[in-house]
């Protein structure tokens, strides 16, 4: 153990290459075999039963592996996996613990080292090494060990443990994409990945030029026909997905540096995975989720527009059984290929809830679970459940539990039919309390399905997409199509527009910002626009303009933190207004509220009176900054949540101050769409909420069952808990008292 720095160095980096998990695990343990020159190296990762099963080994009898069962707590493994600590002995089987299990053969092995395998605070699996003579390991050795398992444990945290083929049921844990309930047989989307091609040089690089172009123009009518063939009622539903790939394909920008990269010398298909990737990294870069989700969004064009260069056609699906498409991405392509009576489901290994093609499968009212990971051993025509209420999926199933799938898909049927009924109806609760529902939107997500499914209005607008896919900021005229679009969808209706959310953790390609040490903490929102007032200016100028004779905008500011903010851009609102004006433009001055979602707010609430018309909670953001807890970090996601007492006192205590002054208040987020949230929400005396689109009939149904007098009883005995689990605890069994145990699935 020379260099454990560079032999640390070496076995992770060999293991994170490789192709599988399967091959991960069997890497794993001959890597470390080899580094520490011991006899045994075998890798035990626990079951849902709590038994340790033998995943790997190096030097045990290859037929125990994936075989032998550890019942949980016996032998010297489950003693590490218990004491959660290092067992380094000598002689094992001289330890008052030692349990033999003959398939392994390992009668022959005495010196025995291992160690826990830790992930979010849980053990998932005991690491050990063996050898045939009776020896100690050094302390520097057992050290080693230590390092090692706590960097494999990360790596390890979603490997789903194989059962017996008699036992199947085998679960895959995901992220929930799109609700819902489905069984079929599972169909692998398996195209080529742009990301895989190397660069090359260019034979002839007027033709490639030439050939782009085209590649351009016929995916473009490929989108076309992709958005027709999915019928009049989808497609409405889907139609930002069609106009974003639209939008891209058309952007100067984007063409451009596919064209350049090409006139460097480099072959199409590698320039445009130059360019793709470049573009889908500026998001994935970003703070906010749905902005990041938008990564996904280029990623998949990109691979539309390798495989249609590659003259690959769309899947044939032959079968007369329920299918689900399963892949690492499912486009487009895809599921228009798929018969639309038989496509019960959608299953991604990458994605988030706000991808695409979790949007897709929102409005064809399919269940989708986003971002599972590899599947080992997943096969065609493999009998699956998909569970889009609990983001996972079970590979062949035994009868029990299909037909108690089965049993909850006919009850999500009928509850699907009672929803679509309440679409027009109001969210007023059974003592009579009317609660506004809006949903949250932006320019390159759908705007219909809010509309479909009942929204009162835009409780949030996002406009900082049209900015971030340019190479140049938009002109006035530009954002005024964008925006007008979205006003006149829902005439008559409130939109909330927040203005421009740049800065920091969202860099602009072209007005690059300095690194910053905690872009979170930095230049960003009313900040950067108020010290770019000429950019503001003209985004003001283009939401006024667009609500002209329709005057249904309200504006939004993010990240506010003093008055002095408010006050600045109300200036530039006022000289907006006189310019429009003068100009012979009839423009009503909207109202304007403030995100409350910096904590430093929550005490300058009085302050409002006078400044603004209404504030909005950024219930992600708050719940953030408060929690000190970033939710898409996988390390620390699992503490946080957003009924956190911290959270809801503080929300108390928004609500009290806003009442004082008579400012109403409302919320967006994703707390919007948790019901357990919401009956703590209304209990406190929020009265307006936006929301996903998916979300409205759910919310609007939990409302309608129950009485405010009754939350606002369950609210002050959740507040004198001192923990998130309990409160969930306590306002779910309500819930399910009410008889909407559906909603807490």
């Amino acid at each position: 153990m020379k260099n454990v720095i560079q032999e640390l160095t070496h076995i992770v980096q060999a293991v994170s290459l490789a192709s599988s998990p399967d091959e991960q695990v069997t890497l794993m343990v001959e890597s470390i075999s080899k580094t520490m020159a011991v006899d045994v190296c075998s890798l035990y990762l626990v079951n849902e039963q709590g038994e340790m099963i033998l995943l790997a080994s190096h030097g045990l009898a290859a037929q125990a592996v994936r075989k032998v069962k550890l019942p949980a707590g016996k032998g010297l493994v489950g003693l590490v996996a218990s004491s959660r600590h290092p067992v380094n002995i000598a002689d094992a089987e001289q330890h008052p613990t030692y349990y033999y299990v003959a398939e392994t053969e390992e009668e022959r092995f005495h010196g025995f080292c291992a160690v826990p395998l830790v992930s979010s605070g849980k053990v998932i699996g005991v690491l050990v090494v063996q050898t045939s003579e009776k020896r100690q390991f050094s302390k520097d050795e057992e050290g080693f060990l230590v390092t090692l398992g706590a960097q494999l444990a990360l790596m390890l945290e979603n490997y789903e443990v194989p059962v017996d083929d008699i036992e199947r049921n085998i679960r895959v844990r995901g992220v929930k994409g799109a609700p819902g309930v489905a069984v079929g047989f599972s169909i692998l989307c398996d195209h080529g990945e742009l990301y895989e091609v190397a660069n090359s040089p260019c034979d002839n690089i007027e033709e490639a030029v030439r050939e782009w172009h085209q590649l351009i123009a016929e995916v473009s009518a490929q989108i076309d026909k992709e958005q027709l063939s999915l019928g009049d009622e989808v497609s409405e539903g889907v139609g930002g997905i069609f106009n974003a790939y639209k939008l891209l394909l058309n952007d100067s920008s984007f063409v451009g540096e596919v064209e350049a990269s090409i006139r460097e010398n480099n072959w199409l298909p590698g320039a445009l995975k130059q360019t793709i990737q470049y573009f889908s990294e500026l998001f994935l870069s970003m703070d906010d989720p749905y902005l990041q989700a938008r990564h996904e969004d280029i990623h998949h064009l990109g691979n539309k527009l390798f495989n249609v260069w590659r003259g690959v056609k769309a899947l044939e699906h032959d079968s007369q059984e329920d299918i689900v498409l399963m892949g690492r991405q499912i486009s487009i392509s895809d599921i228009a290929a798929a018969p639309a009576d038989r496509l019960k489901a959608i299953v991604c290994f990458s994605g988030s809830g706000l991808s695409h093609t979790a949007v897709l499968a929102n409005a064809l009212g399919i269940p989708a679970v986003m971002g599972t990971g590899p599947i080992s051993g997943l096969a065609e025509r493999k009998l699956l459940i998909v569970d889009g209420d609990q983001g996972q999926v079970y590979i062949s199933p035994n009868d029990l539990l299909l037909k108690e799938y089965r049993k909850l898909i006919l009850e999500g049927n009928e509850l699907t039919r009672q929803l679509q009924s309440l679409r027009l109806e109001p969210a007023v609760s059974t003592d009579h309390h009317r609660v506004d529902l809006y949903t949250n939107t932006g320019l390159l997500t759908d705007i219909s399905p809010g509309l479909n499914n009942g929204a009162q209005g835009v409780g949030l607008y996002r406009t900082e997409i049209p900015f971030l896919i340019r190479d140049s900021f938009p002109t006035e005229e530009e954002q005024v199509e964008v925006y007008r679009q979205v006003l006149t969808a829902y005439a008559g209706k409130p939109v909330y527009m927040r203005t421009l959310d740049i800065g920091g953790d969202k860099q602009l390609p072209y007005f690059p910002i300095s690194d910053e040490e905690n872009p979170a903490l930095g230049w960003r929102g009313i900040r950067f626009t108020l010290d770019n007032s000429p950019l503001l200016m003209t985004q003001v100028r283009a939401m006024l303009i667009a609500s002209e004779g329709i005057n249904n905008l309200h504006l939004l500011l993010p990240m506010v933190t003093s008055i002095r903010e408010i006050d600045e851009f109300k200036s530039i609102l006022s000289d907006a207004c006189s310019q429009l004006k003068e100009s012979g433009r009839k423009i009503k001055r909207p109202r304007l509220g403030i995100m409350i979602e910096v904590p430093a707010m929550i005490s300058q609430i009085g302050f409002l009176k006078g400044k603004v018309n209404f504030i909005s909670i950024g219930s992600n953001d708050l719940s953030q900054y408060l929690l000190a807890l970033d939710r898409n970090n996988a390390r620390v996601a699992s503490r946080y949540d957003h009924v956190h007492p911290a959270v809801l006192h503080e929300l108390k205590r928004i609500l009290v101050s806003a009442k004082a002054i008579n400012l109403p208040v409302s919320l967006c987020g994703e707390m919007a769409a948790d019901p357990i949230a919401v009956m703590l929400l209304l209990g406190l005396g929020l009265r307006t909420l936006s929301m996903s689109a998916a979300k409205l009939p759910y919310i609007k149904w939990l409302i309608r069952n129950l009485s405010i007098a009754q939350s606002e009883i369950i609210v002050e005995k959740a507040l004198k808990m001192d923990n998130p689990q309990a409160i969930r605890s306590f306002v779910g069994q309500k819930i399910k008292d009410l008889g909407l145990a559906e909603l807490i699935r």
